[in-house]
């Protein structure tokens, strides 16, 4: 079993796993340095990522694992791992992050910040430390989403509030918490007593807008959401989709259209719900297009 030194977060971090390979041990063993309880939720992983976990942190108290004998999606596996948590805070975190120092710990202080915050999210790296896309974002409305797809953000420094990018990273960093719209799930902490009254997550999306789904429910229910710029997560992205890319799309462009018509279909005629509609599924075929592209050309590379 491996020496921990534990900071006691009142935190229960909650790890939705399906065969991240090594960096689950990696990501476990950050998150027991910073709170009492560790939760992995396994979707009937197939890379023995959970045996491994099992075999260096045998015996480990605050470490409950659950296996789902299928796999039952990001939203549903949070739910289940909400129902067992036993803190006061449950952070929902990818099995391909690292937690850096005290990450937990500053996420817990925002809270006091605002008496209605619901929700604090940290600054996602890659390995290298630049942002990423996504920590910190704008709810990507139809509008908003059309504007990003065809590169009419370029307009923006002329027409800010026309052609606004919903992605944030490439803003200068704040030196403070900040209210943001909307934050991923990689990295999300929430009160364990709010996110009950609010219906847990849902479990219609499998995988992808599950995240931007939540942020909109607590923003409807008067919570705001905190960016946390000291609060720094590295995220192996993509490791855990690499083998199943269309199958990620797929599920990817589902949820798109799914939180489309959830939140804006009563703000747009009939008639553009559908073109939006379209052009999900035309981007997904295009997606899709180039994933095939990528593989037939490499396979040609490999055998000439």
């Amino acid at each position: 079993m491996t020496e921990l030194s534990v900071n006691n977060n009142p935190v229960s971090i909650i790890v939705v796993n399906f065969n991240a390979g090594d960096l689950l041990k990696i990501c476990i063993f950050k998150c027991l340095e910073q709170a009492e309880q560790v939760i992995i939720v396994d979707n009937n992983s197939t890379d023995n990522s959970v045996e491994g976990v099992r075999a260096c942190f045998d015996n480990e108290p605050r470490l409950n694992i659950i296996s789902n004998e299928e796999n039952v999606g990001f939203a549903a596996g949070c739910n289940i791992g909400t129902e067992v948590a036993n803190n006061d805070y449950c952070l929902y975190l990818n099995p391909d992050t690292e937690l850096q120092e005290n990450t937990v710990g500053k996420l817990v202080s925002a809270f006091q910040i605002y008496p209605v915050v619901g929700m604090t999210g940290g600054l996602l790296t890659n390995s290298d430390g630049t942002e990423q896309g996504g920590g910190r974002r704008a709810i990507p409305t139809p509008w908003r989403s059309f504007v990003r797809a065809f590169g009419l953000t370029r307009f923006s420094n002329r027409w800010p509030r026309l052609f606004f990018d919903f992605h944030l990273h490439k803003q200068s960093l704040p030196d403070k918490p900040i209210e943001v719209e909307a934050i991923s799930g990689a990295c999300m902490m929430v009160k364990r007593e709010t996110i009950i009254e609010l219906g847990g997550w849902d479990e219609e999306y499998f995988l992808h807008c599950e995240d931007l789904d939540l942020c909109m429910r607590y923003r409807q229910a008067g919570w705001k959401i905190l960016f946390v710029p000291d609060a720094k997560i590295t995220h192996h992205l993509g490791v855990c989709s690499r083998a199943i890319p269309i199958f990620v799309e797929w599920h990817k462009h589902k949820g798109m259209n799914r939180f489309y018509r959830k939140f804006f279909q009563h703000q747009y005629p009939g008639a553009l719900m559908w073109l939006v509609k379209l052009g999900v599924w035309m981007r997904f075929s295009a997606v899709v297009l180039i994933i095939i592209v990528r593989r037939f050309l490499g396979k040609f590379r490999i055998e000439k």
